[in-house]
């Protein structure tokens, strides 16, 4: 009986001259159009187009270019991949950037040289992580990437050290926020680029060089449709539209909640940080906040940083407290905690000083602006004349120790107070210093006290 004959050809002389000699490069920005050209040319998706962070590299020989590859940002969903890494929601939120996707592998017409793809694929990864610190600013940890059974089977990926994990779902990415059901469901096959590269992405803390990438990570929404629903109709309720009607495809509400929804998750820089915070939200979101659809494209569109600028200049700030604080208390529930704790704060990127008050559980009571020119003391006293204090007991640091403070708590309050006393309060450290000096109580006299001890009568009583 013959063997089988090799199902794969061995390269020629030549050929295999030429993969002895491949040399593997990032495009420069003038090669950009021709590289993207021969991609829509030759390539099966006909597409070009790259998402998010991306680089580009082509195979050549003698300057003759013989295959062309393209990474970008992977997806952002993958329940197979995400198995895999084995991290949790807010670390693949936080951490995704970690990851690349070979969005496109294409052989140029007449280079198909056997072992070409393996060779050109095994120089890349050698130094895809750091190509990418020195593009994007930090390294990579795993790679992915789909494969159309239809026309490839995956033989590059597998003799280059990728590990299959099964099939993709059938959808694909048509926008950053939105997929389109196209049934053709993909290989995927993934590869670490670094030793237990799925240990590291899963652990409660990153390495020092990729911690980088967490701090940086831009904040997103992950409230749910319903409880966004329940913010927007208190604010309703609560806040006054003063725009004209043709400012209405963004209604108020909807962007008062998208701006306290952005706060809590950390986006404070500003209309544009809440202008780039809105892109990441889901059309079911967008939907939620009440704005409307695009009459050409059907989708619901996004608010920039005008519609977000002119509501955080006009907006009645007294009405948006009032009214976030009744959904604190529609949601939490009514509480009765003894503390009221001030203290003043600084939005760094704002140049906005704030006084707050919460309560011992963490719960917001308020806020006021500290006024230009002004200071944290009687914006205190602004803030603590709204909160009740009846029955409670008020904490503020060494700035707040004041006579006035103090009154107001106590005569118009009706609470008690804690305040701090430091050493550059000369005078009422020595008040205190004397006050709590021990000595003997009533009815003996205080040692500074120069009438007689009453214990040594000179006669009897």
């Amino acid at each position: 009986m013959k063997p089988n004959p090799s199902r794969y050809r061995q390269p020629t002389a030549d050929e295999q001259y030429v993969l002895d000699h491949l040399t593997v490069r990032l495009i420069r920005p003038h090669e950009v159009g021709r590289f993207d050209r021969l991609l829509v040319e030759h390539h099966y998706l006909r597409s070009a187009a790259l998402v998010g962070e991306h680089l580009r590299y082509v195979a050549t020989y003698r300057g003759q270019w013989l295959a062309l590859a393209a990474w970008s940002a992977p997806a952002l969903h993958l329940k197979p991949r995400d198995a895999f890494i084995g991290w949790s929601e807010p670390q693949r939120r936080a951490r995704l950037p970690l990851l690349a996707n070979n969005a496109r592998l294409l052989v140029l017409p007449d280079c198909h040289y056997p072992n070409l793809i393996s060779r050109f694929m095994k120089q890349m990864l050698t130094r895809l992580s750091q190509d990418w610190q020195q593009r994007w600013g930090h390294p990579l940890a795993l790679a992915e990437s789909f494969v159309d059974p239809q026309f490839h089977r995956g033989t590059a990926y597998k003799v280059s050290g990728w590990c299959p994990l099964g099939q993709s779902a059938g959808w694909k990415r048509s926008a950053a926020d939105f997929y389109l059901k196209h049934d053709r469901p993909k290989q995927l096959w993934v590869r670490e680029l670094v030793p237990d590269a799925c240990g590291k992405l899963r652990a409660p803390q990153l390495p020092p060089a990729w911690a980088a990438v967490e701090a940086n990570a831009a904040p997103r929404c992950t409230a749910k449709c319903a409880r966004m629903r329940s913010l927007v109709d208190t604010l309703r309720a609560e806040v006054r539209e003063f725009r004209s009607k043709k400012a209405l495809a963004y209604p108020l509400a909807g962007l008062l909640a998208l701006i306290a929804m952005a706060l809590f998750s950390g986006a404070r820089r500003g209309p544009q940080d809440l202008a780039d915070y809105a892109a990441t939200l889901s059309q079911a979101q967008l939907r939620a906040l009440g704005f409307r659809r695009h009459r050409r494209t059907g989708r619901i569109r996004c608010p920039g940083v005008t519609p977000l600028r002119e509501v955080l200049t006009r907006v009645d700030a007294r009405a948006l407290q009032r009214a976030l604080l009744l959904w604190q208390e529609q949601l939490l529930g009514p509480t009765q905690d003894p503390l009221v704790i001030v203290d003043g704060k600084t939005l760094r990127h704002a140049h906005t000083e704030l006084v707050s008050a919460v309560n011992g559980r963490g719960h917001w009571l308020g806020t006021v602006a500290v006024e230009e020119g002004s200071n944290e003391i009687p914006a205190a006293r602004q803030l603590l004349a709204q909160v009740p204090l009846q029955g409670k007991t008020a904490l503020a640091d060494a700035l707040h120790t004041q006579t006035e403070t103090v009154q107001q708590i106590l005569f118009e309050g009706g609470g008690d107070y804690v305040l701090t006393v430091k050493d550059n309060q000369k005078a009422l450290v020595q008040t205190l210093t004397t006050l709590l000096t021990p000595g003997r109580f009533s009815p003996s006299a205080h040692a500074t006290d120069p009438r007689p001890d009453p214990r040594t009568q000179p006669r009897p009583a």
